[in-house]
Formats: structure tokens, sequence, C-alpha cells
């Protein structure tokens, strides 16, 4: 449901956000053969105004999320794998993987087959392992990586890295690599809108709070670099919010 009143004490149940920065106007759905499954850790469950995995599933027609910390026993997860000549892969950084970037039309084709399911872990670095060593089933999933050549745009938050990506981001990137491959046939040049449309709302807010009247936005500060945890306990693909 979109409410296309801009009184900033309403919030827009669609892209749950104000209002007055919605940015349902700049969703356009896209009709992927790849199901993205965004598993959902509760914490970011509680961010879908700021987080980007909300924001993914909205882009995206054939997607789901499904929030949790341990899957092993999820009916909906399991459900998914045992169905029947379904080829279920897990998005996971990893020098053994099977790496996008990598790799040619028909070995892709060949991996992952014509209508692939993709599982997203959307949690920071730290809730992310601990879903994946939680979740015996997710364990025992093929992985695919790709290698990084971007900078993420979410500069209203310090990421980790400057070669760290949001989930939206990573999977902007999936989607190009696997449309390179001939897995996907879609458009991707409007993907990123929603997530710079936001971005550029924050900004506006930080830099001018005096014309905001919206109680419901927090002002936004960038924590210093320090305050992040050793590389080596931060992820090589996802800088989940």
């Amino acid at each position: 449901m979109h409410l296309e009143s801009e009184d900033p004490r309403i919030q827009c149940y669609q892209c749950m956000r104000p209002s007055s920065t919605c940015i349902c106007e700049h969703i356009h759905p896209l009709p992927t053969q790849t199901r993205f499954i965004i598993l959902m850790h509760p914490k970011e469950y509680k961010k879908q105004k700021n987080g980007t995995g909300h924001m993914t599933h909205l882009q995206l027609e054939n997607s789901e999320i499904i929030v949790g910390v341990d899957f092993t026993n999820n009916d909906r997860v399991n459900r998914i794998l045992n169905q029947k000549n379904n080829r279920s892969f897990l998005l996971y950084p990893g020098k053994d993987n099977f790496n996008l970037s990598l790799r040619n039309s028909s070995e892709m084709k060949s991996f992952l087959g014509t209508t692939p399911h993709l599982f997203i872990l959307d949690g920071t670095w730290p809730c992310a392992r601990k879903m994946l060593k939680l979740s015996s089933n997710l364990q025992q999933l093929k992985r695919v990586s790709f290698d990084q050549t971007i900078k993420s745009k979410f500069i209203i938050k310090q990421q980790p890295e400057s070669l760290c990506l949001s989930t939206i981001e990573s999977v902007h990137t999936v989607l190009n690599l696997l449309k390179a491959g001939g897995i996907e046939q879609i458009e991707t040049a409007r993907f990123l809108i929603p997530f710079e449309k936001m971005i550029e709302y924050q900004l506006d807010y930080m830099l001018h709070p005096e014309h905001n009247k919206d109680d419901s936005i927090v002002q936004l500060k960038i924590p210093p670099k320090n305050n992040y945890k050793k590389s080596s306990q931060r992820s090589a693909i996802l800088d989940h919010e």
C-alpha cells in the first residue's frame, strides 16, 4: 500500500519510509529467471526504512524475504532446497567458490542452470557469519561469489572497506554478471535508483536538518573508521546494513 500523502508522520507501507521521502515511484521490479531468497537477520528486519534488503526485494519480482537466524529447520527454506530439479546456491565470499566474474556463458549455464535459486544473507558480517554457522542446510549449498571492482555508493554510511557493497549493490552486480552469462535478459540500468534516492534524501537531511520536520528520521552520523572490527572479521562481498 502506497500512501500519497506527504505528511512525514505517515509511513508508506510498501517502502517502509516516511511518506515525505517515499521511494515507491522509483521502484520498478525486474522479472528475473533467477529466484532471490533474502535471508534477513531479525536486526535487519527492524531497519526496513533504511535497509537495502527490503529494497532489493521490492526491485525483484522473483524474490522473497525469510527472517531468522538458524534456518536449519525453517519449513520454507527446506521446501525450496528439497524441491525437485531445483538448483540452489548461496552468495558468499570464498576462494573455492564459483566466481561469476571469471566464468563464460557456457560454464555459467552448466553450473547454475537456467532458473537458479540464490540465497543471500542479509545482515552485518558477524550476523551473517552466525546465520551460516547455525544453519546446517545452508552450509551444504554450493557457493557463488564475484570479484569486486566498484566502490559502494553508500556514502552516508562509512563502509569497513571501499569495496564493501550493500545488499542491493551486490545483487545488482550479480544481475549484470548473469546477464552477461546469458541467464538473465533484463535491463538493470534503473535497479539502483531507489537506493540512490534514499541516499539523496538522507544526505539532504544531514546537510539541511532545519528544513526537515520529520521527527521519525534520526539524523545520521558516520562513525569513525576505528569503530569497525578488524578486516579479517568483515565480509569480502556483502557489507549488509
